[in-house]
């Protein structure tokens, strides 16, 4: 057996006794001990929304939409195991960086390099036809920086002050007022949930909570009363309180969602056979509503297997939480379930009509290189913590 140091850190000669391994190095050991649970239950949702985005995509595009999902799943299992094998310690130290790098890409999708689509000006285009959207990297940035800030004093035994807090609500409010600006309500959502489940983990005083989510309310009745959102994200919002103020456009594109997922029953009208998929009566539906694909081919109970996993996926990532031995591994995973579940949450509901549309991508199963980047970098953190519970 080896006997070298912990795997909380990365090791830049051989351990001792001969033989042994690092995190630098790689080892047998280190994918051994990883969390495959939680690696299979994400790599089996890629591959399901590989088939309910071509099947979605396949009338006007072939097999294009299926590759690339495909090949996007890849590169974010390789992101995964790069974070994976990354020491504990080193993500540590970086990600005051990294925080840094992704406000640095949100500022730089509102200058003229930014692109818009849909009414938000969220987007980088690269050559090729690829295209990045910095907010959903994000969203991890903001996990390991609130992580350090608040980890700090939680590591020695005492509860974050009113200056930890203060600035953990400036290091959230950066990135939250930047993806306004595009703006994209649905990332400003899931940044603000996403920060209030790391400070309410951290221990954090019931009146710093209330205050925290009534900024969060704030920010919310802002973006709607002020011209912030644009028109098309308003109709959104419209047509959610009023389905048939919008009979067209977004008011349209929900009924048809809410017929597709009803005419699935419980077995579904099996996959590539959905009237309204393979209608393409549904715009969008690889990537906002995929969900609506799975309801209506696979059925209840196929839609239903598909919220079981995801739903293990955050259980998972609480687990390594309760487990991790230092602060700013457990509020870094908590972060992780936080981002996760909101997400879900609201992109089921705007499928079957029970929260407003705002775009956001359903994790795993969405098209969009992005998200899954973004989404498989989440499970690389939370690998990353979870073997650094083991010690020597």
């Amino acid at each position: 057996m080896p006997t070298g140091p912990g795997l909380d850190r990365p090791v830049l000669t051989g351990a001792r006794r001969g033989g042994g391994w690092s995190r630098a190095s790689g080892g047998a050991a280190l994918w051994a001990r990883s969390d495959w649970g939680l690696v299979i239950a994400a790599l089996g949702l890629s591959l399901v929304g590989a088939l309910l985005v071509w099947s979605a995509t396949r009338q006007v595009a072939g097999s294009a939409y299926l590759v690339r999902h495909l090949f996007t799943t890849a590169v974010g299992v390789v992101i995964a195991a790069l974070v994976t094998r990354m020491g504990h310690q080193l993500l540590r130290a970086i990600a005051p960086l990294l925080y840094l790098l992704s406000v640095g890409g949100l500022l730089l999708v509102l200058t003229p390099v930014g692109s818009t689509v849909n009414g938000s000006h969220s987007w980088i285009l690269l050559p090729g036809g690829f295209s990045v959207q910095p907010s959903e990297f994000a969203k991890a940035a903001l996990c390991l920086g609130l992580a350090i800030i608040l980890g700090e004093r939680l590591d020695r035994g005492a509860a974050p002050n009113a200056r930890d807090l203060a600035l953990a609500v400036v290091v959230a409010a950066v990135p939250v007022g930047l993806v306004l600006l595009q703006p994209d309500l649905g990332s400003a959502l899931v940044l603000g949930a996403l920060a209030l489940g790391v400070v309410a983990v951290a221990g954090t005083p019931k009146r710093w909570l209330a205050l925290a989510a009534g900024l969060v309310a704030a920010a919310v009745v802002v973006a709607l009363t002020t011209p912030v959102l644009s028109g098309y994200q308003r109709d959104r919002l419209t047509a959610f309180v009023d389905p048939d103020a919008d009979p067209q456009g977004i008011g349209y594109q929900t009924r048809q969602v809410r017929i597709a997922i009803g005419s699935g029953g419980w077995q579904g009208q099996g996959l590539f056979e959905g009237r309204q998929t393979q209608g393409g009566f549904i715009p969008f539906q690889q990537t906002d509503f995929v969900f609506s694909v799975a309801g209506e081919e696979l059925g209840f109970v196929g839609a239903a297997g598909l919220l079981v996993l995801l739903g293990f996926v955050v259980l998972r990532a609480v687990l390594v939480a309760a487990r991790a031995q230092d602060a700013f591994g457990r509020l870094m995973a908590i972060g992780v379930a936080t981002w996760l579940l909101f997400q879900v949450f609201e992109n089921v509901g705007m499928n079957l009509g029970l929260t407003p549309v705002t775009g956001l991508p359903l994790p795993f199963l969405s098209y969009g290189g992005s998200s899954m980047f973004a989404c498989w970098l989440a499970i690389g953190l939370v690998n990353n913590v979870h073997l650094s519970t083991y010690r020597a």
